[in-house]
Parts: C-alpha cells; sequence; structure tokens
C-alpha cells in the first residue's frame, strides 16, 4: 500500500514539538525517531493531532530527545483494520525503543517515511 507521509514546509520532516497542529484533522499512522541518529522512538495511530499533542509532554518520548531533535510524520489512514495493520506492520519492522501494544490483525505494509 502506498501512502502520503506528510512533510513540513521546505520538504523536511516536522519537528514533533513545533509542528502546527491546528489544521491537522487526519486519522491515520504516525512514526515519530530521533534525529540525528534515525533510532525510531514511537509508532502509532489515532487521530493524529491529538495523539501528537500527548507525545509533546510524555516523558517516555521526550526522554528520547537528548542533544537532537524529535522528528515525525503521519499518513491518512482512515479505515481502522487497514490503519491498524499499517501501524502494525510499522511497530514490528521499526522497532521501537517505546514499546506498544499492537492488535492482532493482519499487517498491511506500507512503503516508509523518505
Amino acid at each position: 500500500m502506498v501512502v502520503d507521509w506528510v512533510k513540513c514546509d521546505g520538504g523536511v520532516f516536522c519537528g514533533l514539538e513545533t509542528v502546527d497542529l491546528s489544521a491537522v484533522a487526519a486519522t491515520g499512522v504516525y512514526v515519530i525517531w530521533h534525529n540525528p541518529s534515525g533510532r525510531v522512538i514511537y509508532v502509532g495511530e489515532g487521530q493524529i493531532a491529538d495523539r501528537l499533542r500527548y507525545h509533546r509532554s510524555d516523558p517516555r518520548i521526550l526522554g528520547h530527545r537528548g542533544s537532537g531533535q524529535l522528528l515525525v510524520t503521519w499518513a491518512a489512514v482512515k479505515d481502522d483494520e487497514t490503519r491498524w495493520g499499517v501501524e502494525r506492520y510499522l511497530g514490528e519492522l521499526l522497532t521501537p525503543l517505546v514499546s506498544s501494544q499492537f492488535r492482532q490483525v493482519p499487517r498491511v505494509q506500507v512503503d516508509l517515511p523518505q
């Protein structure tokens, strides 16, 4: 499945703590990672703006900032079963540092953020 991973102005990935979420209405999947290491911190799904607002104050996520920056991208995936399958696929493939329980649904393979 091909999805559109969101980038911010200038074609760069968004900073988790600085991205303007006021106009984000998407339901989908998201990936948070550390820059410059590239290590994936968290993979999740849901109402993107709500979930990212929560993670902005989550010490489990922010504790991985270190001397770098936390970046984020997301892709709209409206159908619940598909979204849960994408989340499971990404979570198992990217092995985030902060683990989450993924629903036991069939994995849905997607292209990775680039």
